[in-house]
């Protein structure tokens, strides 16, 4: 219980990665941790591969001085959750803070839109290599990776490499 009583969130939008959204959700329970489903509003979304997922939170509510730690997952959900000012406030706010956050797949365009990936490495599907070099990240190539309190990881393939880092960064800072 190496995380117990930190309080976790996970961004979701209709289309999130399933597995991207619960396998790192049931990692960081394991560990203890209080994880918060943080929605754009309360109502239910399915994922990319069909499950339902309930919001515990909005994520207008959620505030970076609240949160040890925020994960962004991939799929379809980025692209609208990336649209949204309280959704890159936040992303700006907790890297500001210099709090762990997870970015796995395409959740790198959320961190694209935050203005937070300027000149640091960076990983994800090769569906966004060129968003994120042409915003100024170093694109590396591999299964996930730590810089700093940013934690990335590229592939549903590679969630158990992601969810090593994400743990061990959260681990460290706890």
């Amino acid at each position: 219980m190496r995380l117990a009583g930190r309080r976790i969130a996970i961004l979701l939008a209709e289309g999130v990665e399933d597995l991207e959204f619960y396998v790192p959700m049931m990692r960081l329970q394991e560990e203890g941790a209080g994880v918060v489903a943080a929605g754009l509003d309360m109502r239910p979304v399915r994922g990319k591969n069909g499950l339902e997922i309930t919001p515990t939170a909005t994520v207008a509510d959620l505030r970076a001085d609240d949160l040890f730690a925020l994960v962004i997952p991939g799929g379809w959900a980025p692209d609208k959750l990336r649209r949204y000012p309280a959704v890159t406030d936040l992303v700006r706010a907790m890297d500001e803070a210099g709090k762990v956050i997870g970015i796995i797949c395409h959740g790198g365009s959320v961190a694209i839109s935050a203005g937070i990936v300027r000149g640091r490495p960076a990983t994800g599907s090769t569906g966004i290599k060129d968003d994120l070099i042409n915003a100024g990240a170093t694109w590396v190539d591999v299964a996930a990776l730590r810089d700093g309190h940013l934690v990335w990881g590229r592939v549903v393939a590679d969630i158990p490499a992601f969810c090593r880092e994400l743990v061990a960064a959260l681990v460290e800072r706890a």
